[in-house]
């Protein structure tokens, strides 16, 4: 069996059946003209399988059928021949596309939307609930180093901060199966070293990361497995252990030594090898640890930046507990925290030794709300009882008002 066959073999390398997140068989796309002419061949007869937890490269040149590939396994295009299973269904299955998390090659974006009003926006295309859609904003945007430009509209980023904000929201629905198609493009160094270390903590958790990338560094130092297309045919695969180690060669790392044992090593060496076949020089490092040292080294100054800043550790809720935290985590922080005050408890004055005993029932008998008072009772005065009494209460009356006695009145 050749490297090919092993490499997209599930069954040679002793993958499980349920750990295959997508299976392609024979997978042809051919795109046609007005007439239905034959026009190009961007896919031609591709296998292979990824599994669960694995990185996947997805690697060549400009045209080879990298993004072609990208969009049959989203179901945005249909194959012209071949087969696609994605999560065990078809790629355009709505409960698989609920599982996905894509990250185009070119960020679309609604300009005059704010950092928060993006991800609730795609956050809402995925059901989530406002506290969900709350809680996983906040750390999605600590997490590519947005938080202090939330306000922000995204019209205004640079192309390297809608790489962060358009990461964040390939993210928002914690899916199983994350696709990027060149994540770092216009990222500076650090936030590349960011990427690539959350691709690999999304990996241990289990997810299953398909990674379409140029920049070949970045995939070296990610990928499981990679494939490597041209002319629309997978030209080699498997894993970058097997595609790069050199047989042929050996190389030796060790301490500095001393100039005469090193000299004696060099003439054991050079009695089976030939002079020329053998090399000696010191190791380097490569540009991108130096680059993050020397950043590092400027932070630990407080040098101040207005650009986009670090990111912060992976959003708790992709971390695989919900966004709580484990346990144990969770004790400790409750341990290394600061006691938090008790609350303050109102307490009456002692009262004075002679005063008298404090009523507790009638006190709580004032205390309670009073019942809405009745509408008072208009009641008619009682009617005289005799005509004596009523003469009587008449001039009583008349004296009150001032008025002069009726001539024709009884006693005038």
């Amino acid at each position: 069996m050749t490297a090919l066959e092993s490499a997209t073999s599930p069954a040679a390398s002793g993958a499980a059946a349920e750990d295959v997140v997508i299976s392609v068989r024979g997978l042809t796309k051919v795109f046609k003209d007005f007439w239905g002419r034959p026009k190009a061949r961007a896919v031609d007869n591709v296998d292979f399988d990824v599994r669960r937890g694995e990185v996947f490269g997805l690697l060549g040149p400009n045209g080879s059928g990298k993004s072609t590939t990208v969009k049959l396994l989203l179901g945005l295009l249909y194959p012209t021949r071949g087969h696609i299973e994605v999560f065990g269904r078809s790629p355009r299955h709505v409960g698989t596309k609920m599982r996905i998390g894509y990250l185009p090659e070119e960020s679309y974006l609604y300009r005059y939307l704010d950092s928060e009003e993006t991800l609730n926006f795609f956050g809402s295309l995925f059901g989530l609930s406002a506290a969900d859609k709350k809680l996983r904003n906040e750390q999605l945007l600590e997490m590519v180093g947005l938080g202090q430009v939330r306000s922000r509209v995204v019209g205004e980023f640079s192309k390297g901060m809608q790489r962060r904000i358009g990461l964040a929201q390939a993210l928002i629905n914690d899916p199983d199966l994350v696709i990027l198609d060149e994540p770092t493009a216009g990222l500076d160094p650090i936030g590349c070293r960011e990427v690539k270390d959350l691709i690999l903590a999304l990996a241990r958790r289990g997810k299953t990361v398909i990674l379409s990338s140029h920049l070949l560094a970045d995939v070296e130092d990610v990928c499981d497995r990679v494939v490597i297309y041209y002319g629309g045919k997978i030209q080699a695969a498997g894993t970058l252990k097997e595609l790069l180690t050199e047989r042929d060669s050996v190389r030796l790392t060790m301490p500095p030594l001393s100039r005469d044992t090193m000299q004696r090593v060099l003439d054991i060496i050079r009695t089976e090898v030939a002079e020329d076949k053998v090399r000696v020089d010191n190791p380097t490092q490569n540009l991108e640890s130096y680059f993050l040292g020397v950043v590092q080294r400027a932070r630990q100054s407080e040098a101040q930046t207005s650009g986009a800043t670090s990111g912060s550790q992976v959003a708790a809720y992709l971390q695989g507990d919900g966004g709580t935290g484990s346990q144990s985590q969770k004790l400790l922080e409750k341990l290394s925290l600061p006691a938090s005050a008790a609350a303050p408890v109102v307490t009456a004055a002692p009262a004075p030794a002679s005063a008298a005993p404090v009523d507790v029932q009638k006190l709580a008998g004032l205390t309670k709300a009073a019942p809405p008072a009745a509408p008072p009772t208009v009641t008619a005065p009682p009617a005289p009882t005799s005509e004596a009494e009523l003469k009587k209460a008449n001039e009583k009356l008349s004296s009150l008002l001032g008025k002069p006695k009726d001539p024709g009145a009884p006693g005038a």
